[in-house]
Order: structure tokens, then C-alpha cells, then sequence
């Protein structure tokens, strides 16, 4: 049994590696200040001696003995971090930095949820972990897009002036149940209008591609990861590219709706192409992912139902 600290483990990822961590026979302190995490996700798991739910912020200092922690916290949708974009920098920089020092303290090995962001608009297809990025600065996603760079920066800091034993996973599109019905994301947002039978909004002509990861498998790779000895950046995501455009009608043939796609203007910084280069995890974890995304969004469609 390990002592485990999730930060973000009331949100849609965390909740899920809660609830898997719980049950593997872990004591488990879910840290959550509730701003896109549910007490919902993790109804099911208070109660249970060896789960411990704190609301608490990340960017201020949390003390506890642990042997490991998953540093989730920060909003990862659009509308979410641009909702107050210092504060979610500030979740990133400094939440991080929390988190490092109790790292140190304890020796705790700490894995980092960084972000397939961190490539911005790639000019490299698909994306390898020896990329840099083409990130914009100054736009109006780069408080979530530089924040997890900083915080990758921070980690690898820690790791070479303190030895601090670091995991960094850089997450691409993750979806499945527990998804925020206001997530804004794509997976959420056509599924809802689908369901509801509303129009689908597809930004720009749709051509511009993702690859969606289905939340069990990421969560399996989470702890490979963290049960490894690889310190250096990794790509954790489903390598199965599609256009958003067929991704609605694909959304649309399996929710059996009548909803029509209408095309609006594309975002600023909205990235072209998104697809990880998986063979590092393969390599490093024997990890790849195991569920289709038709039966993925099968899955997350039930729960939506449910729901809505």
C-alpha cells in the first residue's frame, strides 16, 4: 500500500485514477478546489477508509506524508482556463512548485499532468516527444499552454538541482465519462448537441485534425509511468487521427441523431494537427491503448444520456 496524493482528483481524469488507485489497495488524499472538479465523480469513493477528500488550492502550500503524487490540478478546456486565465497560470507555476517542495520533503516521487499544449500549432506531424513547439506567448491560450511548459520546466529543475524523482506526461485529448457536460471541448460539445439533437458547431472547414484517447487506457498509462524509472517527457494519448468534420459525423451516426453541422469562425492559436507519436510509451511502458474510439464514445455517450 502506498500513500497517494492526487491534486485535480475530484476532476474527470482524477477521478478515474482515484478510483483505480483505491481499488489496487492505496491510501488515497483527493486534493480538489472544486472549480472544474465534482464532488459527483467522487460520491461513490467517500466512505471508503483509505480515501480522503480535501478541498484545497494547489497554489497554496499543502503539507501531508506521501509516497507519491499526481499533480492534475489545473482547468483544461478553453472556456475554462480563459475563464481567468492569471489564476490559471498561477494553478500551473505555482501549484507546481507546492507540489515539488513536498516532493522533496517526503521523497515522494511526483508525476506531472502536462499537456500535448506544450507542442502549441505544431509544425512537426505527428508529434514527438523531441519537439519543441510552436507556441504562442501571448495569445490568449497561453496562459494554460505556457503555464504546463513552465511547470515542465520546474520539474526538470527540481529533478537536476534536487533530485527529485520526476514523471512528466504530456496528455493529448482525453474523453470519456465524467466529462463536464459545460466542458467545451470537442467530445462533450457534439455529444450534447447531438443528443439534444442541436446543431453541431464545427469551427473553421473541420479539416483541422485530433486523436482522442479513451480515459481508462491514459489512466493505466498514468501508472506505468509512475511506476517506471523515466524522467524525461512523455507522450501519453490515442494515435488514431481524425478531422474534427468526421469526427461530428461519426458523433452523429453513433448517437443515431438528426442534428445538422453549421460552421463557425475558427479560434485564435487553434491548433492544425494534433496527433502523439506513441512509440516511446510503447518502448519505455509497454503501453498502448486498447479501446477503440467507437466503443470509447459508445461508453461516453451512455453516460451523457444519463445525465442529460
Amino acid at each position: 500500500m502506498k500513500r497517494i496524493l492526487i491534486t485535480g482528483g475530484a476532476g474527470f481524469i482524477g477521478s478515474h485514477l482515484s478510483e483505480r488507485l483505491l481499488n489496487e489497495g492505496n491510501d488515497i488524499i483527493c486534493l480538489d478546489n472544486f472549480f472544474t472538479g465534482s464532488k459527483n465523480n467522487i460520491r461513490h469513493l467517500i466512505g471508503n477508509n483509505h480515501f480522503e477528500l480535501v478541498r484545497h488550492d494547489v497554489i497554496l502550500e499543502y503539507l501531508a506524508e506521501v509516497d507519491q503524487i499526481y499533480n492534475l490540478a489545473c482547468p483544461a478546456s478553453p472556456i475554462h482556463y480563459q475563464y481567468n486565465p492569471i489564476k490559471t497560470v498561477k494553478t500551473s507555476v505555482m501549484g507546481i512548485i507546492n507540489m515539488l517542495g513536498l516532493a522533496k520533503r517526503c521523497k515522494a516521487t511526483i508525476l506531472q499532468a502536462s499537456t500535448s499544449e506544450v507542442y502549441g500549432d505544431p509544425k512537426v506531424h505527428p508529434q514527438v516527444e523531441e519537439y519543441w513547439g510552436n507556441v504562442n506567448p501571448i495569445g490568449i491560450r497561453s496562459c494554460y499552454d505556457e503555464g504546463k511548459r513552465c511547470a515542465e520546466t520546474l520539474m526538470m529543475d527540481y529533478h537536476r538541482q534536487n533530485n527529485v524523482d520526476i514523471r512528466i506526461a504530456r496528455i493529448f485529448n482525453t474523453y470519456g465519462p465524467r466529462m463536464a457536460i459545460n466542458d467545451g471541448r470537442v467530445v462533450s460539445n457534439f455529444i450534447v448537441q447531438a443528443l439534444k439533437n442541436e446543431p453541431i458547431t464545427v469551427y473553421g472547414q473541420g479539416n483541422q485534425t485530433r486523436a482522442f484517447c479513451y480515459v481508462a487506457d491514459l489512466v493505466d498509462a498514468l501508472i506505468k509511468l509512475m511506476n517506471s524509472d523515466y524522467t524525461m517527457p512523455m507522450n501519453l494519448g490515442n494515435p488514431e487521427e481524425y478531422t474534427i468534420l468526421d469526427f461530428a459525423k461519426l458523433i452523429i451516426e453513433l448517437t443515431n441523431s438528426n442534428s445538422e453541422i453549421i460552421f463557425k469562425e475558427l479560434p485564435a492559436d487553434d491548433p492544425v494537427q494534433r496527433e502523439p507519436n506513441i512509440s516511446l510509451a510503447k518502448e519505455k511502458l509497454g503501453w498502448q491503448p486498447s479501446t477503440s474510439v467507437r466503443d470509447g464514445l459508445l461508453s461516453t455517450i451512455k453516460y451523457f444520456e444519463e445525465i442529460i
